[in-house]
């Protein structure tokens, strides 16, 4: 299985220190965000990344070309003249991921998920995704979407926050979905929900969206009295 991360964004809600810095190369216990997911997938023996860059690229691609041995992984960029958000970001990759589903990781969260036990839920051939929800944050209270029978859906009742760690499956992702064009990853999701063909499951451990600086101080204390 391949894995991408999404690492284009440019983290306005965290300047003034992604104004010199790349959102997932801020340090996060003693090594940059983003260093800390590729560790976790050659843990989990997914060791084929794509990761697509955007803002301040060249510092991102420098500084891993350099350790991608180090790492134990091999690295192919995505790169985007300007941001395409999520789901345009992964409709350019596609090329760079094949036709199997891979995993898809938001580079500005923090988790401490088993991402082996994801790599073993595979899609069944009626799921086109699998999002891994969490209890809504502060920052979230109304959440994102409902589980009821390893379902997503759009249910009011007992709703949770999509974490940011995923599935898909590249049939997910229309003919029309052209390279080159900027949209959400929900807009594609949006039409699987409602066919019922995206799963998931709830996590109760660790989980950050590191989006803002009150967030991402609070994860750094959070980490050093571990």
């Amino acid at each position: 299985m391949k894995a991408m991360i999404l690492a284009a964004g440019r983290g306005e809600r965290l300047r003034p220190l992604t104004d010199s810095t790349p959102k997932p190369m801020l340090q996060v216990a003693g090594k940059p965000l983003l260093e800390h997911h590729l560790v976790r997938l050659a843990a989990a023996g997914i060791t084929d990344i794509v990761i697509n860059t955007s803002w301040l690229a060249g510092q991102i691609e420098d500084y891993f070309n350099d350790c991608q041995q180090r790492l134990g992984v091999t690295i192919s960029w995505s790169r985007e003249v300007t941001a395409l958000e999520t789901g345009g970001g992964i409709a350019k990759a596609l090329p760079l991921l094949g036709d199997q589903p891979f995993m898809l990781i938001n580079g500005d969260v923090w988790s401490d998920y088993p991402l082996a036990q994801l790599q073993d839920n595979k899609l069944s051939n009626d799921l086109d995704a699998w999002l891994l929800l969490v209890a809504n944050p502060p920052h979230n209270p109304r959440g994102d979407f409902a589980l009821q029978d390893g379902c997503i859906n759009y249910a009011k009742e007992q709703t949770s926050t999509f974490s940011g760690i995923s599935l898909i499956h590249p049939k997910l992702f229309a003919t029309d979905s052209a390279s080159g064009s900027a949209f959400p990853l929900r807009d594609v999701l949006r039409p699987a929900i409602v066919a019922g063909r995206v799963g998931g499951d709830i996590y109760s451990g660790s989980w950050c969206d590191v989006g803002t600086l009150e967030r991402y101080q609070q994860l750094q204390d959070s980490l050093a009295q571990r």
